[in-house]
């Protein structure tokens, strides 16, 4: 398939003039083949501006336009939101809730709650694949340094399990999965292989004791000694630093509940790294077919 280059700014100026063109698009977007009412398949029609509503002209059933997606009963203009999922796809460093305030002139809360909402759609897209065929399994750490000082896996920063599916020759990367979990045990581990591995997948971890039950699971399993110096499983190291780079580099500082979200949007972009000319139409797409949350659950 032949790349196309990434959509421009003017070029999406021009595609979204206003908040117009945006109503028209997520119409497409939910109905392709024109407006049918659910209740009587009449296609007739008007548009409640004010509340993004299409009532029907001959039941008076109201479809809203923004139901089933992070945008529904927002308050913030369509063109706001349009503006921030294409800054966040067309910038592979991702943008912090600082940046989009500013550049947007919206208040930072506003926007850190629309990144939030974007991550949740990311975060569903991601749950509907598992990774197969070989796969480097490995748990990570983030966090500042713990006051009381413990070496290793003792350590009082989050816990993280990362997965990332390889070729046989270890040259390329596939696709990687992230989850920050309470504690680094037997359970936890099957638990994360049981949600994103397929059943007769081969995977490979260190020696530790939590990975000795894997092959209970219907999954192959390669265990390697922790040598010094040695790398037997290159491209989940890599990913983890690559992932706090991305982290520290545009968020700095966030709080530790909200790990998740940033891992999150870290698989989306490295999952999705060679369709860059297609990630604003992918992630409004995801956007408009994930349920809205709000600002309370998001904090939560």
């Amino acid at each position: 398939m032949v790349q196309r280059e990434q959509m421009s700014l003017l070029e999406f100026n021009q595609r979204f003039p206003s908040q117009k063109e945006c109503i028209e698009h997520l119409f497409n977007l939910r109905w392709p083949n024109g407006f049918v009412c659910p209740r009587c398949n009449s296609p007739k029609y008007g548009f409640h501006s004010g509340r993004f509503l299409y009532q029907c002209k001959d039941c008076r059933y109201q479809a809203s336009l923004t139901a089933g997606s992070v945008m529904h009963k927002t308050r913030t203009p369509l063109m706001v939101w349009f503006w921030t999922i294409f800054m966040v796809a067309c910038d592979k460093r991702g943008h912090s809730a600082l940046s989009i305030s500013k550049e947007l002139k919206i208040s930072y809360w506003i926007a850190w709650t629309l990144l939030q909402k974007i991550r949740r759609a990311m975060a569903g897209q991601d749950r509907r694949y598992k990774l197969k065929g070989i796969v480097e399994l490995d748990d990570a750490y983030w966090g500042d340094k713990d006051k009381v000082k413990k070496r290793g896996r003792g350590t009082t920063k989050s816990k993280v399990l990362v997965a990332v599916s390889t070729d046989a020759k270890k040259e390329h990367a596939g696709f990687v999965k992230m989850e920050v979990v309470k504690i680094l045990n037997q359970d936890t581990v099957s638990k994360f292989v049981r949600e994103n591995i397929e059943p007769g997948s081969k995977i490979q971890t260190d020696d530790l004791n939590i990975y000795k039950s894997l092959s209970d699971l219907g999954v192959q399993h390669e265990q390697y000694p922790i040598v010094s110096g040695e790398k037997p499983l290159p491209w989940v190291h890599i990913i983890i630093s690559n992932a706090k780079i991305f982290c520290l580099g545009t968020y700095h500082r966030f709080g530790r509940k909200h790990l998740q979200a940033y891992l999150t949007e870290f698989c989306y972009r490295f999952n999705r790294r060679f369709w860059e000319d297609q990630l604003f139409d992918r992630l409004l797409a995801a956007c408009t077919n994930c349920e809205s949350t709000t600002y309370a659950e998001l904090t939560q």
